[in-house]
C-alpha cells in the first residue's frame, strides 16, 4: 500500500470510490455522505491546498482521506480549544473492495505523520453517530471521545468527535 498525496487525474477514481460507499453508508443508517456530498468540487479544492491523501494498492485507489487543519465551529461545544491548530481528518473513506486491510488505519496514521512533521501535538475527527466502524477503530489508534456534536451543515444528524494527543 502506498500513501500519497491525491492529483487531479485521481478524482474519477475517487469519484467511483464515493459512488460506491454512499449506498452502503446509506443502507446502513449512516446518512452522512449523500449523492451530492462529497463531490468532485470538494476533492478537487482538497487536492489544490495539498491536503487530499490517497492508499493505492496495485495501482488502484483504496481509500482516500483530507488531513486539514479546518475544525468545525461546531467542536467548541465539546470544549475543545478551536483557535489551537490541530490536524483534523475529514472524508475519511475506504472502497469496499478493500475493506478490513488496514486502509483507513493507514490514512489516520498519515495524519499522525503530517502532525508531527508540522509539529502539531492534537489530531480531531468526527464521525456519524450510525458509523460503527469507525467508532471502533478511532480507539483502537489511541484516539479518545471527546463528545458529541451537532453540525450546522449536516442538520438532523449527530457526530461522536474523537481526539489524539501526541
Amino acid at each position: 500500500m502506498i500513501i500519497r498525496l491525491a492529483r487531479l487525474t485521481d478524482i474519477p477514481q475517487i469519484m467511483q470510490l464515493i459512488a460506491e460507499v454512499v449506498p452502503i453508508m446509506i443502507a446502513s443508517g449512516n446518512l452522512q455522505w449523500d449523492h451530492n456530498y462529497p463531490n468532485s468540487a470538494v476533492f478537487t479544492a482538497d487536492i489544490n491546498q495539498e491536503q487530499l491523501w490517497v492508499a493505492e494498492i496495485d495501482g488502484q485507489i483504496a481509500g482516500v482521506s483530507a488531513i486539514t487543519t479546518d475544525q468545525e465551529a461546531e467542536y467548541a461545544k465539546i470544549g475543545w480549544d478551536i483557535a489551537e491548530t490541530a490536524i483534523v481528518t475529514h472524508r475519511l473513506a475506504v472502497s469496499p473492495h478493500y475493506r478490513g486491510q488496514g486502509v483507513a488505519a493507514a490514512l489516520l496514521l498519515q495524519a499522525e505523520h503530517e502532525a508531527l512533521h508540522r509539529n502539531i501535538k492534537t489530531l480531531h475527527v468526527d464521525t456519524n453517530s450510525n458509523n460503527q466502524a469507525t467508532q471502533k477503530l478511532f480507539p483502537k489508534l489511541g484516539y479518545i471521545y471527546a463528545g458529541e456534536i451537532d453540525l450546522e451543515f449536516r442538520p438532523g444528524l449527530r457526530f461522536f468527535c474523537y481526539e489524539k494527543r501526541l
